[in-house]
């Protein structure tokens, strides 16, 4: 009889519901969406590389080798020479190697040259492996294999015929072209909801190949490019690659074969373990985390605390109907638990109609983080932290009833039934 007595005021008072809904459910949304762009954000950095033993680059910093190997983030300062893979991918103690080159790209989206080896060794989500829905790898000199989501915002097909670009600036019409020299398109990778996706993937031939008439990092004159016909994997001297991901044979020698790469003489390397310097990554952006999570919490508070106004200032208009209903023999403790009642009700409507908000926007959003930003951030059930957060909201929210409710407790019958002049 309370709770349906409670939702038929609330519904009385439609107005100041809906308002005291919508603020709860947009703090409730924030506070959850916090929670689960940490999580899921966590989740997708961590699960994009799996099975690999150390990462080898260039000397610089961990975490910026870690993001333009593995989450096509940045650029390299410097690359390392061919010479120095093969000395680390003969390595006794190596169990294979793969080796990126980085650089050009095509409108907007990173050119990968690798070799048979990431198609055959790169895991991802524990132990999936790289796969094709249509096509095959590229085996050719001016063959390419698009990621999943590649092919879909640029509607190609198997046979295409694309051209690449100098650089990462060609969204902004300030990167020079390699016309002369198409690629045509052999395969069509799989989704896999990694940076994988929004790659394109040719051979180290080829990435040797669209800069041989290159000089100084400048394009040739016009006339002066040498014709793709003209161009075989024989006279094809590969230079150096941007890095290089690798696996060893046993797992205790992972820490050794770091040392020596940071040590080798031929020139400044640097070796780390993708799990460590994914934990420095998150003890950096940690700071930002708790500083949403803060803001959140503020929000949620300002959201209650709107909702005590509404519901303590409308007590004041409903004096008469607090009196009649304790003169048709609802008692004070019965009023009370009322006022508690709808405040209850408030918070976990609120709360439901946050939890749809959270995941309306999350599927209109994941797209767009996805294309502009590069990560994935997927869409999940509530966990035990989201859930605990709602207890403690639910609580919170009776706990805020209690106050009106006091106040209504000490009004006496009269009070109410009075006529004010």
């Amino acid at each position: 009889m309370l709770i349906q007595l409670a939702w038929n005021s609330l519904l009385n008072r439609k107005l100041t519901t809906l308002l005291t809904l919508g603020s709860i459910a947009c703090s409730v949304g924030l506070l959850l969406a916090v929670e689960q762009v940490r999580t899921g954000a966590r989740d997708a950095f961590s699960n994009t590389i799996s099975g690999t033993d150390l990462i080898v680059g260039a000397r610089s910093g961990g975490i910026n080798l870690l993001l333009y190997t593995v989450f096509r983030i940045g650029n390299a300062t410097n690359n390392v020479s061919y010479q120095a893979y093969q000395h680390f991918a003969n390595h006794k103690a190596v169990a294979w190697t793969i080796p990126y080159s980085l650089g050009d790209s095509h409108k907007g989206y990173r050119v990968v040259g690798t070799t048979d080896a990431f198609y055959q060794h790169y895991r991802y989500y524990g132990d999936r492996q790289v796969t094709f829905t249509q096509g095959q790898q590229p085996q050719g000199i001016f063959e390419v294999a698009l990621g999943s989501d590649v092919a879909k915002a640029l509607g190609y097909e198997l046979g295409r015929k694309i051209t690449l670009s100098h650089g990462m600036r060609e969204a902004v019409g300030d990167a020079a072209g390699h016309d002369d020299k198409p690629f045509t398109v052999t395969g069509i990778l799989a989704k896999t909801g990694t940076p994988i996706d929004r790659s394109l993937y040719i051979t180290l031939y080829g990435m040797e190949a669209l800069h041989i008439d290159w000089q100084d990092g400048a394009p040739p004159m016009l006339g002066e490019e040498i014709p793709v016909d003209d161009i075989r994997a024989e006279t094809l001297q590969i230079k150096s690659v941007t890095s290089f991901l690798l696996r060893t044979h046993r797992r205790v020698d992972s820490l050794r074969l770091q040392r020596e790469v940071n040590d080798y003489r031929g020139e400044p390397l640097m070796a780390i373990l993708p799990g460590v310097t994914l934990a420095e990554l998150w003890s950096v952006v940690g700071y930002a985390e708790d500083a949403l999570r803060v803001v959140s919490v503020i929000v949620v508070i300002v959201g209650f605390l709107g909702m005590l106004v509404a519901v303590y200032t409308t007590l004041e208009e409903r004096r008469r109907e607090m009196a009649i209903l304790r003169a048709v023999g609802l008692g004070q403790g019965k009023i009370s638990s009322l006022l508690i009642m709808e405040s209850g009700l408030l918070t976990i409507a609120g709360s439901l109609l946050g939890i749809a908000l959270l995941y309306a926007v999350s599927i209109t959003a994941q797209p767009i983080v996805e294309q502009h930003f590069g990560i994935y951030i997927p869409i999940r059930p509530l966990g035990q932290t989201e859930f605990t957060y709602l207890g403690v909201l639910w609580l919170a929210g009776l706990l805020i009833g209690a106050i009106p409710a006091w106040k209504a407790y000490r009004n006496s019958l009269s009070d109410g039934l009075s006529i004010r002049i």
